[in-house]
């Protein structure tokens, strides 16, 4: 029953903060869409607000690291698993009415300079999300450093497109970025799986 109420808080928390971002978001609106008391939430997260929003990060950062690893397993080929993750994330934003966007952009960008645990756990999910990237690209036979790199520009590129497409109410930002990701990666000379190892 307590960790279905812990849980039940931090799921409406991570919903809250991904629509309205963590200024806009209030801990008695938290209790309220949780269904639980305020006292409830204080008794699990004794440091208010900020606390929440640290657990609710992490559980959305790992929400989205399942979605983006099931994109990059749908494809066995590197460009067509990135352009895969582009697809994905614009058909969960289009079917969210484009209000479920980063879950990590919101809460990271204001709290920018604090020094906040907001700020490392919002870092830890984005590298986490690289290293998803650069993993697929290491097991295609991609050198270290082109996976690492290309990983990094694979995520950054697709959080500005889905920005873009959350504002613009269209999808077609994340899908050009797709297109053009698949392109990048496509670019690259990798040896064949079978010999990558040799």
């Amino acid at each position: 029953m307590q960790t279905n109420t812990r849980d039940r808080i931090v799921v409406a928390a991570a919903r809250l903060l991904q629509r309205q971002g963590y200024v806009g978001t209030g801990i008695k609106q938290i209790a309220q869409e949780a269904q639980a008391t305020l006292g409830s939430v204080y008794h699990f997260f004794p440091d208010g607000k900020e606390a929440v929003a640290v657990a609710a990060i992490k559980h959305s950062g790992q929400e989205f690291a399942t979605l983006l690893q099931k994109a990059l397993d749908s494809e066995e080929d590197p460009a067509e698993a990135v352009h895969a993750c582009a697809r994905q994330l614009a058909r969960e934003l289009r079917e969210s009415d484009w209000l479920d966007g980063c879950p990590v952009t919101a809460a990271a960008l204001e709290t920018l300079g604090t020094g906040s645990e907001i700020q490392q756990v919002c870092a830890d999910a984005l590298h986490g999300w690289e290293q998803l990237v650069s993993d697929k690209l290491l097991r295609c036979g991609f050198p270290a450093q082109s996976a690492r790199e290309l990983a990094t520009t694979v995520i950054s590129a697709l959080e500005g497109a889905e920005v873009t497409a959350q504002v613009a109410r269209d999808e077609e930002a994340l899908q050009a970025v797709g297109r053009q990701l698949a392109r990048l990666v496509r670019s690259y000379e990798v040896p064949p799986a079978g010999l990558a190892r040799i």
